[in-house]
């Protein structure tokens, strides 16, 4: 069949965007997925998405990783999906969406970002040597001094396969202070298996786990990711993070049809 896509990214994280609302998609599809999102082969995308209706939201969120399958919560994804409805003319301004992780509120600002809710952190895992915290997905957060030489697809697929968090893995997130109020991000995803331009919930893992550890005190934390710039908030307060918000660019790249 004749397949129509769309391509968004949101600060070099890529995505496959299909409009699902009529159901045609076969979901369980998961090699059709993995082709698609295939660099060589297929569109190429760090993930794909399909826009469905929802009868108490704007819409749904459907998300499966590069390698197929269905996964967690993606933040940029989330971001990149609120333009695409926009686009589509499914929402005008801000919106309610659900996803896997739960209720989503966005917003577009003036300078054209997008502004998506995500949901609250009450508890953090805080060792020695790293933090452990679920933002949507899980995310393991590390500092490392020479970020700019670091192996991450090496190190980052060493400790997501290793002891410490078992077959379901996690995201690794490496991060080096740069002042008080900006930190630079470089993560290993799961389910891409390899280092990504930017990830959205490790953008806001490291954002809170920056806060939570003393490294800084802010609550609006600029995130400079390899594709870019992310901005995160929150309130920090007895129930733990709550009112986080992810902020960044959100943009089409092109649209096409591919034959599946």
């Amino acid at each position: 069949m004749q397949l129509e896509f769309y391509k968004y990214q949101g600060a070099g994280n890529d995505f496959v965007m299909i409009d699902n609302r009529s159901g045609f998609f076969p979901k369980e599809d998961t090699q059709l997925v993995a082709h698609l999102c295939d660099r060589r082969f297929g569109i190429g995308g760090d993930g794909l998405i399909l826009l469905e209706n929802d009868t108490d939201t704007d819409f749904k969120m459907v998300y499966y990783n590069s390698d197929g399958n269905q996964s967690s919560m993606c933040g940029n994804g989330g971001r990149c999906l609120v333009a695409f409805a926009k686009d589509l003319h499914v929402i005008a301004g801000k919106t309610t969406f659900i996803a896997t992780d739960g209720l989503h509120h966005a917003s577009f600002e003036d300078n054209g970002l997008v502004s998506l809710q995500m949901i609250d952190v009450p508890t953090i895992e805080i060792k020695k040597d790293h933090t452990f915290l679920n933002t949507g997905s899980p995310h393991h957060v590390q500092m490392i001094e020479d970020l700019e030489h670091y192996n991450i697809k090496a190190e980052g697929a060493a400790i997501r396969y290793g002891e410490l968090y078992g077959a379901a893995g996690s995201n690794i997130n490496f991060v080096k202070k740069i002042d008080d109020t900006t930190f630079r991000l470089r993560t290993y995803e799961r389910g891409v298996e390899d280092e990504t331009l930017a990830c959205g919930t490790g953008a806001t893992a490291v954002a809170i786990a920056m806060n939570a550890t003393g490294q800084t005190s802010a609550t609006a934390i600029n995130v400079n990711v390899e594709g870019g710039k992310l901005v995160v908030s929150f309130d920090k307060n007895e129930n733990g993070f709550t009112n986080v918000f992810l902020k960044g660019p959100a943009e089409f790249v092109f649209k096409g049809t591919i034959e599946v």
